[in-house]
């Protein structure tokens, strides 16, 4: 039988992510077989496995700490936001359909067999588990037939380290406020308090620590400092929007209402010189050398959006001098029509971006898959990608045909989907040798694509920037895995959290 621990916290965005990684990326260390969970993950960053099956990105992250392969039962149930009042709910990988927030928590409760089920599978190898909550499991709203926080704990028989964020300030009302909202069995599984993301002198909060304590009648486990690390986040709740530095090489990604997978991106935030800008209105844009288009997951909707605010006549003017580059979602956008027959997203058609000689038809069925391969020659300012190994994967609800064209010879890579539909990978127009797109998502996480891609923005720039500071995305996250892991044993009492480690009894 594995043995778990839960990491709850008492807001959305408290860190319990990170702590999870770190603590699954400890355990790894020290010797153990480790796996992360999450019951139910509200996410628009998902990532597709081996076998084809849909999983939230955190998990993902969480499962590299571990130095695991990502598996879908590590999070069975992902909601995938479609509006403010509804979201595609997908079970074990697979879509189950679209619901209301108000008819999902009617009908949850169904799907703890699939939680239960997922966890098994976990325990058939694992030594331990370690158990991400979400939100807070002090939403008293949200109790009732609770599959993700206390509900688990209970369902899985899992002790609970309680996370406060001492950076947003009032950590302490956090962390008290939340116990004083547990029933007494509720409380009796949280061993152990955390406030994280310190910055100071940790002296002057020990007062506050020991009133906490007395309060509480819970030992705080640890006091974790603010830190740097380049690592995923739980897209809702990201700083990453909040940047607005510009960097000799400066990189826009188009920040609509319904963004996905923008962690696409994070591999050029790392490259020295370089910027990563989010921008959401046309005075934000000010004079990049590059903007991304990411995906959507409304994309007729995101683009009438661009259209209302003035950002679609805006980057069309702009890809007359500098590259326009759609992933998904985004390079639907880049073509000449969307058409949804089937109403995946609200029906009828829509006038594309027109850079692109290509229509998007929506389909009932996602497309899901890990792919990889060799880019075809391209011309434009990144023809030096011709010929480079990519890996990633893909996820969308679209059929993209090539179209005949008034655009000149166009060069573009293509599969067959299922022996019959022409899918086109990444693309470029010879009369409009600025536009690119692409369905695969991680396309510049392998080797030396992103490098490749600054270096020549860099040319067309006339500017020199470091050359090889920055080679593989890969060793650079396994070094931030390590220092998370190195900060988590500096602070928080570890020899306690073995103590509280239980060998989990489903119910």
């Amino acid at each position: 039988m594995a043995k778990v621990i839960m990491v709850q916290g008492t807001m959305s965005g408290a860190g319990k992510s990170l702590l999870v990684a770190g603590l699954c990326r400890i355990f790894k260390q020290d010797g153990y077989r480790v796996a992360p969970f999450k019951s139910q993950n509200m996410a628009l960053n998902s990532f597709i496995t081996t076998e084809g099956l849909e999983m939230g990105r955190a998990q993902v992250m969480q499962a590299e700490a571990a130095e695991i392969m990502p598996m879908v039962c590590m999070n069975p149930i992902l909601l995938k936001p479609t509006n403010n009042i509804g979201s595609q709910v997908i079970v074990n990988g697979e879509v189950l359909g679209n619901m209301s927030a108000k008819d999902y928590f009617a009908y949850k409760s169904k799907l703890i067999p699939d939680i239960k089920k997922a966890f098994c599978k976990l325990e058939s190898f694992a030594d331990i588990i370690v158990i991400e909550g979400a939100g807070s499991p002090a939403e008293i709203n949200l109790k009732q037939n609770d599959i993700v926080n206390m509900g688990l704990a209970k369902m899985v028989d899992a002790p609970v380290l309680l996370v406060g964020d001492i950076d947003r300030g009032g950590v302490f009302a956090q962390l008290l406020g939340t116990l004083m909202l547990l029933t007494d069995d509720e409380k009796e599984r949280v061993k152990g308090l955390i406030i994280n993301k310190f910055r100071g002198d940790k002296s002057i909060l020990d007062p506050g620590i020991e009133m906490l304590e007395e309060k509480g009648k819970v030992p705080v486990t640890g006091v974790v400092p603010y830190m740097e690390l380049s690592l995923e986040d739980e897209d809702s709740l990201t700083e990453r929007f909040d940047n607005k530095t510009k960097g000799l090489i400066d990189i826009v990604v188009i920040h609509y209402p319904r963004i996905s997978n923008f962690t696409d991106f994070n591999v050029f935030e790392q490259i020295p010189e370089v910027t990563v800008r989010y921008a959401s209105n046309v005075n934000e844009l000010h004079h990049p050398d590059l903007i991304f288009l990411p995906g959507s997951k409304n994309t007729m909707e995101d683009l009438k959006w661009m259209r209302q605010n003035g950002l679609e006549a805006a980057i069309k003017k702009f890809a007359e001098n500098i590259p326009v580059f759609g992933i998904c979602g985004g390079y639907q956008m880049l073509g000449l029509r969307i058409e949804d027959p089937n109403q995946v997203e609200e029906g009828g058609s829509i006038r594309g971006m027109e850079l692109l000689p290509v229509v998007t038809i929506l389909q009932k069925r996602k497309k899901r898959c890990q792919i990889n391969g060799v880019i075809n020659r391209l011309d434009g300012p990144f023809s030096a990608l011709s010929g480079c190994n990519f890996k990633g994967y893909e996820i969308h609800m679209g059929q993209t045909k090539m179209m005949e064209s008034c655009f000149g010879n166009t060069n573009y890579m293509e599969d067959m989907d299922d022996n019959e539909n022409i899918q086109q990978r990444i693309i470029i127009s010879a009369n409009k040798k600025n536009i690119y797109g692409s369905y695969v998502h991680g396309l510049f996480d392998l080797g030396r694509i992103a490098n490749t891609m600054v270096k020549a923005l860099a040319v067309k720039k006339g500017i020199t920037i470091e050359d090889g500071v920055f080679e593989d995305y890969q060793s650079f996250k396994e070094k931030q895995y390590d220092k998370l892991a190195d900060t988590l044993r500096a602070y928080l009492n570890m020899e306690e959290i073995y103590g509280m480690l239980k060998e989990a009894h489903l119910e």
